[in-house]
């Protein structure tokens, strides 16, 4: 398995036209801004993609985009592992935003949520302040929560993975519904016979 290649934001600018992005965040956060033209796809659901995605790849180059890279380098992971090729953008749509390009953002869709490292930041800071205060006011043992969530934070860190990030994106604010799955792969199927 090779590790996938990265565009920057300059070359995905140039090339925008000619590639078929595709981003993994959850729908709330690909409603608060995603490049132009880009589908959604969220992470945790690319194996049901498969077939519609490697078709693409088959068509054209597949760019695979996130917030920040993480996400999008394990998609591009997941993809290469069943024989699909593609690139990732370096440093996401973040990086996208902070060098002036525009993100669209869907017209009557849902409310934006916040992006996932926040979420996880959010998430991880409680349980470890309500650990610490738990384990002041009650007992202890409590403290173990704070502990585990610094161990899950250290793990995360040296695999580039986060399990909390996984158990947040099922959240229902967080999911894509089947009939918006399934438009969104007819979509992908629909530029593939454009384009042809």
């Amino acid at each position: 398995m090779t590790t996938p290649s990265a565009l920057s934001t300059h070359e995905t600018r140039s090339r925008l036209h000619e590639l078929t992005v595709i981003d993994v965040r959850t729908p709330g956060e690909y409603a608060g801004g995603h490049l132009p033209g880009a589908l959604n796809i969220p992470l945790d659901r690319i194996q049901r993609a498969l077939t519609d995605v490697r078709q693409a790849a088959d068509r054209g180059e597949v760019l695979i985009v996130c917030a920040s890279g993480a996400r999008s380098e394990n998609a591009c992971r997941i993809l290469a592992e069943n024989g699909i090729t593609t690139a990732t953008l370096s440093g996401g749509t973040s990086a996208w935003a902070a060098e002036g390009h525009d993100l669209h953002r869907p017209e009557g869709s849902p409310r934006a949520t916040w992006g996932m490292e926040r979420q996880v930041r959010l998430t991880a800071g409680t349980v470890v302040l309500l650990g610490l205060l738990l384990g002041l006011l009650v007992h202890p043992a409590f403290q173990i929560l704070s502990a585990g969530i610094a161990a899950g934070l250290v793990f995360s860190a040296l695999t580039n993975t986060c399990g909390m990030a996984a158990l947040l994106a099922k959240l229902p604010h967080n999911r894509t519904g089947e009939a918006d799955l399934d438009a969104t792969l007819a979509a992908l199927r629909g530029r593939r016979r454009h384009d042809e």
